[in-house]
């Protein structure tokens, strides 16, 4: 049942497993079409070359060279960017708080 509620994009409540939680996010990244602007390891055609490659994301101190690397903070930039930082290039994509904290927990993975 999980693996159809995670292929399928349907907001079904997923169990509060931070394993759950990673591969939800990967899902998300595809519907939200991150890999059209940045190249998204583990994500299929996530090849965009506008913005900065994720590989490694979880290693990185800070997001937009600005924001100390936190899930939290993390969640909040994929949920409104140009609230986080104003002016920033990465656009406003309506993600909701609930997926926004599990594509965190997925670029937080990238070791």
């Amino acid at each position: 049942m999980l693996a159809l509620a995670l292929l399928s994009g349907c907001d079904q409540a997923l169990p509060d497993d931070a394993d759950a939680r990673v591969r939800h996010g990967q899902v998300l990244m595809t519907r939200y079409q991150c890999g059209s602007c940045h190249v998204v390891p583990g994500v299929a055609q996530a090849d965009g070359r506008v913005g900065p490659s994720l590989a490694r994301f979880g290693r990185r101190s800070y997001i937009a060279g600005e924001v100390p690397n936190r899930p939290e903070a993390l969640a909040r930039w994929i949920a409104a960017p140009q609230s986080v930082v104003p002016g920033t290039p990465m656009p406003d994509m309506g993600v909701p708080d609930r997926d926004a904290r599990d594509m965190a927990a997925y670029l937080l993975s990238l070791q």
